[in-house]
């Protein structure tokens, strides 16, 4: 076989998976946001929308229900595109992530983070924390990381939220509470749209959101 053809091969399974990539995100992706248009209501209802990249949702909630007054919703899709992008970003494990960023009416009087470090998301998130030399415990299967003075009732913030967490994901890649906008971040597995109801999904964020402005 000669240099031309190998070429000729190498570039049409370059481009075949570039094809491929592109079309299984777009299609996966508005899938999840056509999904989603039955349960924003619940939250907000002017949202704005768009693409970044064939990889990245953005939705946006300017003025959201009480108790959040800003949300800012991102699907973060595998780069299935670029072969030599989304092997490396696979391996280290980067799936498919969807991302509530919301600043609420009352602010957590608490910073932390639980995570899972195994993931993209969640070593992120432990990178930020050794910056700031935070205080690193297990908690369930995952890890918390908070400064020293809140070490404690980080734990107990998380035990009063148990049960509204639990109504909206059983996995959980990363739980950030600040004290700073974003007040909350949420980072979850895409959920299981084809069995799970858009509005229930959504009342369920909002009672989580509202749980959290009501931790003592």
């Amino acid at each position: 076989m000669d240099t031309q053809t190998i070429l000729i091969i190498v570039v049409t399974l370059v481009m075949g998976w570039f094809a491929f990539g592109v079309i299984y995100n777009i299609r996966h992706g508005e899938a999840i946001l056509k999904w989603m248009k039955g349960g924003l209501p619940i939250v907000g209802e002017r949202t704005t929308f768009r693409w970044l990249g064939s990889s990245v949702a953005e939705l946006g909630i300017a003025h959201a229900k009480n108790p959040m007054r800003s949300l800012q919703i991102m699907l973060a899709l595998a780069p299935r595109d670029v072969p030599w992008i989304w092997l490396p970003a696979h391996l280290r494990g980067r799936r498919d992530t969807l991302i509530f960023r919301a600043q609420l009416s009352v602010a957590p009087k608490i910073d932390f983070d639980l995570a899972d470090p195994a993931l993209w998301t969640g070593r992120m998130a432990m990178e930020d924390a050794a910056e700031k030399n935070w205080e690193v415990q297990a908690y369930q299967e995952l890890t918390l990381v908070s400064p020293a003075v809140y070490r404690n009732l980080a734990v107990a913030v998380l035990q009063q939220l148990e049960a509204p967490m639990r109504e909206l994901a059983t996995t959980y890649r990363r739980f950030s509470l600040r004290r700073d906008s974003p007040h909350l971040e949420i980072h979850l597995p895409p959920p299981d749209y084809r069995h799970i109801a858009a509005d229930q999904y959504f009342k369920a964020l909002q009672d989580l959101a509202r749980s959290v402005t009501q931790v003592e």
